[in-house]
């Protein structure tokens, strides 16, 4: 179950699929965490009596929902929800799962709020002639002739993906726990599964390159994402294998408000940078027959130059013109040179290159790839084209905020926020007061996310044509970003 913790920083956010991930610093310890593709997408939902579960899904409290009473556990992005969604007298309280299910038990309350996950391999069953009391079977070998079965709700309220968590104080330890996961992912995809001829043993313990890894070790001596997963993954539609639906999916915000238990830990050296000179730079790769002006264009590279203004409109308080614009082709890495030598600030356009997350030399720091802005219809018989806003890993504020402003197309997307709805977008202090409307400024520029693909795929705006670049919708979210042959 997802906990809340005193300072959550976006702590929903974070949890993202961003390859490689993103942190954020924790003001109570002065200290940051990174979190990893997740592993699972996980969610909320009610289980109990029938009738009861449909009226907590639905927020009906009257009639026959009058009796309704929720048992969820303190502290937890449930108990925010339900907070949120129902009058205190409709939940109650538990500090641990066990005298949650309890309370459930002894009659306290009749429907539970729950990670999908912890139920998935079990029904409750309420036992109408033996005392009339709830009780947990395993609904795989439940033989209970006297019971009645509840179930399961159809909805999942909330949204809770799971990943690892690392301390961002060594940024190469955390790129590569982000790439064994991705190598689980990448073995369910290509069919590949645990070997033990494969397993291969380091004869040389010396210190190595982390991009020398044998991250496929992770499936030739573990298994595949498949292998290791624990339930029925008909279950779980989001935790299968993307084959080309709607990718987009945007993580809550989290408690990122105006409040003062929500001012940054630590500024971003760069953001700081980019106000005091006022613009920033934003490289864009562009294909080698490309002809034409970018800040003009349509398709993949006006779309791209515009998240860059997106970027300017969220830092200077709505005004997306603070930005310059360089070029680079995409037939050499001169752009990830002039990224990691200062010459850029942003860089987008380019497909991800993830052999770059990690540093390749004195000269090649890591870089830091966003949430994806855009996917390629590739069949995952190929490697499917990524396209984010990559910035340096020396500052991983600045990153993060950079996400941010990806994610936020996305999300008002989800809400059905448009540019004249741009106030509805949440406020967001963490990255420093003074910028707390920046999603706000971002969307007011730009629109949600299929305000700014029409703009720019105009001709290609059915649902048909924009392929993975649709809401996700609970489908199959799960896409490894790896290169086979780079590991």
């Amino acid at each position: 179950q997802t906990t809340l913790y005193p300072f959550s920083l976006l702590a929903a956010l974070i949890i993202s699929r961003m390859p490689p991930p993103l942190a954020f610093m924790q003001k109570s310890t002065g200290s940051g965490f990174t979190f990893s593709t997740p592993y699972t997408y996980d969610g909320m939902i009610f289980t109990g009596n029938q009738t009861l579960v449909r009226c907590a899904e639905e927020n009906k409290l009257y009639g026959e929902c009058a009796s309704l009473k929720i048992c969820v556990t303190r502290s937890t992005t449930h108990h925010k929800f339900l907070e949120a969604a129902f009058p205190p007298d409709y939940f109650t309280v538990a500090s641990s799962f066990e005298e949650r299910a309890d309370m459930l038990f002894n009659g306290t309350c009749n429907a539970v709020a729950a990670d999908k996950s912890q139920i998935q391999m079990s029904e409750l069953v309420y036992n109408a002639i033996r005392d009339g009391k709830y009780f947990w079977v395993d609904s795989t070998t439940t033989k209970e002739p006297l019971a009645m079965v509840t179930r399961k709700g159809n909805k999942t309220m909330t949204k809770e993906p799971l990943a690892l968590v690392t301390r961002n104080t060594d940024r190469e330890f955390s790129d590569i726990v982000n790439w064994v996961v991705q190598a689980l992912l990448l073995g369910q995809e290509q069919g590949l599964v645990k070997d033990m001829a494969l397993c291969q043993n380091y004869t040389d313990l010396t210190l190595r390159d982390a991009s020398n890894l044998v991250f496929m070790n992770a499936v030739h001596c573990v298994g595949n994402y498949l292998e290791i997963f624990d339930g029925d993954p008909n279950e779980w539609k989001m935790n299968q294998i993307n084959r080309g639906t709607g990718m987009l999916y945007s993580t809550p915000f989290g408690n990122v408000g105006n409040g003062a238990d929500v001012e940054p830990a630590a500024r971003s050296v760069m953001l700081e940078k980019i106000k005091k000179k006022g613009f920033f730079t934003c490289g864009v790769a562009i294909p080698d027959d490309f002809e034409g002006d970018i800040t003009r264009s349509d398709n993949l590279v006006g779309m791209s130059a515009d998240f860059c203004r997106t970027l300017s409109a969220a830092i200077f308080i709505g005004d997306s013109e603070r930005v310059h614009f360089l070029n680079f082709t995409n037939t050499n890495n001169s752009s990830i040179v002039a990224l990691a030598n200062g010459t850029l600030d942003v860089l987008v356009g380019g497909r991800n290159q993830q052999d770059f997350d990690f540093e390749t030399s004195p000269s090649l720091g890591g870089l830091y790839f966003s949430t994806p802005y855009y996917y390629g219809n590739e069949s995952t018989s190929n490697r499917v084209s990524f396209y984010s806003m990559a910035t340096r890993e020396d500052d991983v504020m600045f990153a993060s905020f950079v996400n941010c402003v990806v994610m936020a197309a996305i999300y008002a997307q989800e809400n059905d926020i448009q540019k004249h709805k741009s106030k509805e977008m949440p406020l967001i202090s963490i990255f420093g007061s003074e910028i707390s409307w920046a999603l706000r400024n971002a969307i007011s520029y730009s629109g949600s996310y299929d305000e700014m693909y029409m703009k720019h795929f105009d001709n290609e705006a059915t649902e048909a044509a924009k392929g993975r670049n649709t809401l996700n919708e609970g489908r199959p979210l799960m896409l490894p970003f790896l290169n086979l042959s780079k590991l």
